[in-house]
């Protein structure tokens, strides 16, 4: 395309400029503290839609956080490509462990970022890579190359299920019809091993409650008499796996999609370090279910995994009770076929089976999705193949992601489109995580390629 690389080197400096006051806000979704910091974004998010060259830009309201949407039409006979994004970020927690502040973005060079990576809370989820579809937008609308049709819809609860989502997507099918539905929320193998993900794990997350005595007791008097909910929680949690690291909840892994030899060998083709990877994690070794790589555990095989876990005393010096409850939240990351609200009732039922006497179990669903898996022989993979190829020199390796966005599976099933992920990020940029960062080099080079995938998207669909 004509003259992007000299566009994105001209501009370089007001991109990055731009993404960093989009990143001083603290749109936390989860803390109700910040409702007005998301409420901002939502309002800059539409800005800079505005700014970017969307002809329209609404802000939809909904139950909770509002839904930006925009578009730029140019020809109702030409495709139309939906771009999805989320504006909301993970709380900053644990504050310490950040060596700057998450909402203080500064620019530092690393031994995998030598150009520099921006270091704040939302740089590479969600907020770096949503703005570089606005740039591309932008660059395109500028010089006069937009393709086809664009529409934006930007949510601001992708970080707590997406609930209203489900909601506004049935109620604007025609408002959002598209041909193909455009993500980048997601990360590829390396800056030179470039890869598009065709595969995400579904989710179901859970909120356990073990109860005992009617108040906190005191550890002497009444020690080996009465039950001790964290006791009792911390054996139920150790008894959902084997020693196989199997999950034992009955039924669990009835609809798991068992993959072939001949797939497992494909997806054993992209680059990995086992050494590199213990080393990057500071772990003398990695853990998992037998039989599988570790590259297998975190992709295509089902997990079960404690989020946080509290009770008791945990202030400063000692306090000798036997809390009166325990908590735990608790997720479960699912393969294609596995029906998250299926796995939660499974999960309900066997964890309240195996509550000794002497305590109540109370579980609470929070939320979840389904899995999705996007075949490779679509126009869509095509053309964004094409355009990683173009842009990096080699075409990209298909992958498995072990993360979830459960809306995808939500967009086929209403708006009848295949989702294409298209991700810059790294696994070693500490998303949801202390010191959460996105290269530079990687946000300008979803910048360049993004355009690519319009332009040929466009052409393969004529």
């Amino acid at each position: 395309m004509n003259s992007l690389k000299e566009y994105i080197a001209q501009h370089k400096e007001r991109f990055l400029n731009e993404l960093i006051e989009l990143l001083k806000i603290p749109s936390v979704s989860a803390d109700p503290a910040f409702m007005q910091d998301v409420l901002n974004t939502a309002e800059a998010i539409k800005v800079a839609l505005l700014e970017g060259g969307c002809d329209t830009v609404e802000i939809h309201e909904t139950d909770g956080y509002p839904i930006v949407y925009g578009e730029k039409i140019i020809d109702s006979n030409l495709p139309t490509v939906l771009v999805y994004g989320h504006y909301d970020v993970q709380p900053s927690d644990p504050i310490e462990l950040w060596d700057s502040p998450p909402y203080e973005p500064v620019i530092k060079k690393t031994a995998l970022h030598p150009e520099g990576a921006i270091f704040a809370r939302g740089a590479c989820d969600d907020k770096g890579q949503l703005y570089m579809h606005v740039k591309a937008l932008e660059y395109m609308v500028q010089t006069n190359q937009l393709p086809c049709n664009v529409k934006f819809m930007i949510e601001g609860e992708e970080e707590i299920g997406s609930n209203n989502l489900a909601i506004y997507v049935a109620n604007n099918k025609e408002k959002l019809a598209n041909d193909i539905i455009l993500i980048s929320d997601t990360g590829m193998i390396a800056n030179d091993v470039p890869s598009i993900t065709t595969g995400l794990r579904g989710l179901s997350y859970v909120e356990v409650e073990v109860t005992g005595p009617n108040r906190d007791l005191h550890s002497g008097l009444y020690g080996g008499a009465v039950a001790n909910p964290i006791n009792v929680l911390t054996k139920m949690i150790a008894s959902l796996h084997d020693e196989n690291n199997h999950i034992t909840i009955l039924g669990f892994y009835d609809k798991v999609e068992n993959l072939s030899q001949e797939e497992r060998a494909e997806l054993a083709k992209a680059p990995f370090s086992l050494e590199n990877y213990k080393d990057a994690l500071k772990i003398g070794a990695v853990y998992g279910e037998s039989g599988y790589t570790t590259n297998e555990r975190n992709s295509i095989r089902p997990t079960l995994d404690v989020n946080g876990i509290w009770g008791g005393y945990i202030g400063e010096g000692a306090k000798t009770v036997i809390a009166s409850q325990a908590f735990a939240k608790i997720s479960m990351r699912l393969v294609p076929n596995q029906d998250w609200q299926e796995i939660t009732t499974l999960f309900k039922t066997h964890f309240e089976s195996i509550a000794p006497k002497g305590v109540t179990v109370k579980v609470t669903p929070h939320h979840g999705g389904q899995g999705y898996v996007t075949p490779i022989d679509t126009i869509g993979y095509q053309a964004a193949s094409k355009a990683y190829e173009t842009t990096f020199g080699k075409k990209p390796i298909p992958q498995r992601s072990g993360g979830s966005i459960p809306i995808v599976a939500l967009f086929e099933k209403e708006l009848q489109s295949k989702t294409i992920l298209m991700g810059f990020g790294l696994d070693s940029d500490a998303i949801h995580s202390p010191n959460e960062h996105f290269g530079i080099w990687n946000y300008l080079k979803g910048i360049e390629t993004i355009p690519y995938f319009y332009k040929y998207f466009t052409e393969m669909s004529s």
